[in-house]
């Protein structure tokens, strides 16, 4: 028996939208709207998920932009933009190096830690509810 071609079509759809690498993909955007809406919640709606380029690599030390933006693997323009954007909003304080007059230091001010200390909590809180839901396996 053939297929007529609106099954064919059919079948070919229902395999490309329901492959592992989709639906990974479903997965991390879901677990990160789930972050960002909890961080909103927080006190935190300025921050937006292009920012996490800069807490993810910025850690509690020092840094210079053009580290940061290496380790971001963006333009040292780009990170320099964040950077600005997340020093207005009081997340993040550049200084003058203490060993390069020329560059600046990058650090999370109070109000920065505060942030990266409830990211932690707000993430461990969405992979309970997924644990919860799928199991510890």
């Amino acid at each position: 028996m053939t297929k007529s071609t609106a099954e064919a079509n059919r079948e070919i759809a229902c395999k490309l939208s329901n492959n592992l690498s989709r639906l990974l993909r479903e997965f991390s955007r879901d677990f990160e709207r789930r972050i960002w809406r909890a961080l909103e919640a927080r006190g935190y709606p300025d921050i937006r998920p292009s920012h996490s380029a800069v807490f993810a690599n910025l850690g509690l030390g020092a840094v210079r932009v053009t580290e940061l933006a290496e380790r971001a693997q963006v333009t040292q323009q780009a990170m320099g933009k964040m950077l600005k954007e997340l020093e207005r909003m009081g997340y993040v304080a550049r200084e003058v190096d203490s060993g390069d007059k020329r560059a600046k230091e990058i650090r999370l001010t109070e109000r920065g830690i505060r942030l990266a200390a409830d990211s932690l909590q707000v993430m461990e809180e969405v992979r309970g509810n997924f644990r919860d839901f799928l199991g510890d396996r």
